[in-house]
């Protein structure tokens, strides 16, 4: 469970890139007000830090948050106390009864666990549907094909105040992955410590993935943002309700 947002990298995270989850808070919040779950659990896959936990929690609802991250988890424990959190993979966990799952920024699109497949995936999806009380919703966002130009190799850095990150991505069009090669520098004491990882993802068609979840007997609807927050380039959103 430490081979990925290692501490450092999961404060880094925390700290210097919290704008997804802060900014599709509201419009998720609207989302779930306008399907009638104004309350109950709410289960949140690849939870991170709790960022979006402590949200729900400020708008009254249980819940449980699910991540691989060891050390965002900690975070996450820390930030919301009233919530409940697991160590353990989002495709593997037992998803309680609720009103509610939710699964923001592409996370479902990470092969973090080994296991992760188009299979397993599929059926995740039937696992939340059986999950859920009737009108309950499935709200989350999956990373395309087309993250980077075909063929070509970018690079980018962003930086805080105690920490740097760099980040090389490379798409494989055939095999439908995206590659990102982090190096993170996070300053402890006098001096700067360098950690690196390697995060691979599998990129879904949206098309694909609404085929699937109305299959297993969702309702569906695509989403290119979260209320104002639009979502970047080549990702989509999604509402899937139970209606029964």
């Amino acid at each position: 469970m430490q081979e990925w947002y290692k501490e450092d990298l999961a404060y880094i995270h925390d700290v210097g890139h919290s704008d997804f989850a802060l900014k599709s808070a509201p419009g998720i919040l609207e989302i779930l007000t306008q399907n009638k779950v104004r309350n109950g659990l709410v289960v949140d896959l690849g939870c991170g830090s709790g960022l979006w936990a402590q949200e729900l929690s400020k708008a009254d609802y249980h819940v449980l948050g699910i991540d691989i991250s060891e050390p965002l988890i900690a975070i996450a424990r820390t930030r919301v106390p009233d919530a409940e959190f697991r160590v353990e993979s989002l495709f593997k966990t037992d998803i309680p009864p609720c009103n509610a799952v939710t699964s923001i920024g592409e996370c479902l699109n990470y092969l973090f666990d080994p296991d992760n497949n188009w299979q397993t995936l599929t059926q995740l999806f039937l696992r939340v549907y059986s999950a859920l009380t009737p009108g309950g919703v499935f709200v989350f966002d999956i990373a395309e094909p087309g993250q980077v130009v075909q063929g070509n190799l970018t690079k980018g850095f962003s930086q805080g105040e105690d920490w740097v990150v760099l980040v090389e991505k490379e798409e494989n069009p055939n095999l439908q992955t995206l590659t990102r090669r982090i190096t993170s520098f996070r300053k402890i004491g006098e001096y700067y410590r360098r950690a690196d990882e390697i995060h691979c993802l599998q990129l879904y068609k949206s098309t694909d993935i609404a085929r699937e979840l109305r299959r297993v007997g969702f309702q569906v609807s695509k989403m290119s943002s979260y209320g104002s927050y639009h979502l970047p380039k080549a990702h989509t959103a999604f509402l899937a309700r139970k209606l029964v």
